[in-house]
């Protein structure tokens, strides 16, 4: 064997040693919520969570905060994301194509509501606001996304006035300043008990409650069911009591695959989200 030859083998064997040395460990997995509150606030509501996943995988979990939707759905079309806690059509999409598993959810589903004034006579099926002021939030919103799939036709749509409550749409509507807004059913009946001052247009179909769900490749399935036990136990209710605080204070009960079968397709006007 040449000197030369030898050298460049020593070298070799060298370079693929350091590389084992210089391996990275198993990568971070990354934990993250719709941009809902601010920064400080997601770090205190969602950080414990973090510590809890990273203790039950046995290995780090980050809590990323993504500022915006648009990085928000952005990152999640690239897979970014190993674990998530929000809506059902997200949890639906992810099901559908990052091979996610929901773990679980907040109990009971939503239904909402589009609303107008009662004496409202010129207003008397959700069609009627074709081209006309809607209040709502602006979507990705689970409440916003039920009624707009409901406009089915491009061109015959509503003009959406973005507010920052339902308390806001529902006030908006009865001073006049929309001509249809966009409630969850239960605080329209919250709102309107005593006055009685609006009519339902059309109310959606339920659907299920905000969850966690995680999968792609690096968490595999006997880490899902895992973690789905661990938000059940009282360490993990501990855990989530913040968020749970959010909503009344609602244990989480199981999510099952079934359940969000099609809510995706409340997602198909939002760009890169069509299955």
């Amino acid at each position: 064997m040449s000197t030369c030859y030898r050298k460049i083998n020593r070298q070799l064997i060298l370079l693929l040693l350091g590389m084992v040395v210089a391996a990275p460990a198993t990568a971070d997995l990354v934990f993250t919520a719709p941009p809902r509150e601010s920064a400080a606030k997601a770090k205190e509501v969602y950080q414990p969570i973090a510590d809890f996943f990273s203790k039950v995988a046995g290995q780090r979990v980050v809590f990323r905060y993504s500022d915006n939707w648009l990085t928000y759905q952005s990152d999640m079309r690239k897979g970014i994301y190993d674990i998530v806690f929000d809506g059902p059509a997200f949890i639906s999409w992810r099901i559908a194509k990052q091979d996610h598993s929901p773990l679980v959810k907040l109990p009971g589903n939503l239904v909402f509501v589009a609303i107008a004034k009662k004496d409202n006579d010129a207003v008397k099926v959700l069609k009627d606001v074709v081209g006309r002021s809607l209040c709502g939030f602006p979507p990705p919103n689970l409440a916003t996304l039920t009624v707009l799939y409901e406009f089915n036709n491009p061109v015959r749509q509503p003009l959406l006035i973005e507010v920052k409550s339902f308390q806001a749409a529902y006030k908006s509507v009865v001073e006049g300043k929309c001509l249809a807004g966009i409630i969850q059913v239960k605080l329209w009946e919250e709102f309107d008990k005593e006055k009685g001052a609006t009519k339902v247009l059309f109310k959606s179909k339920p659907v299920p409650n905000q969850g966690f769900s995680a999968g792609g490749p690096r968490v595999p399935p006997e880490l899902r069911a895992k973690m789905a036990e661990a938000l059940m136990s009282e360490e993990g209710k501990a855990a989530t009591k913040l968020l749970r605080d959010e909503f009344k204070g609602q244990d989480f009960v199981p999510a099952k695959k079934e359940e969000y079968e099609n809510q995706a397709v409340l997602l198909r006007d939002v760009w890169g989200f069509e299955l």
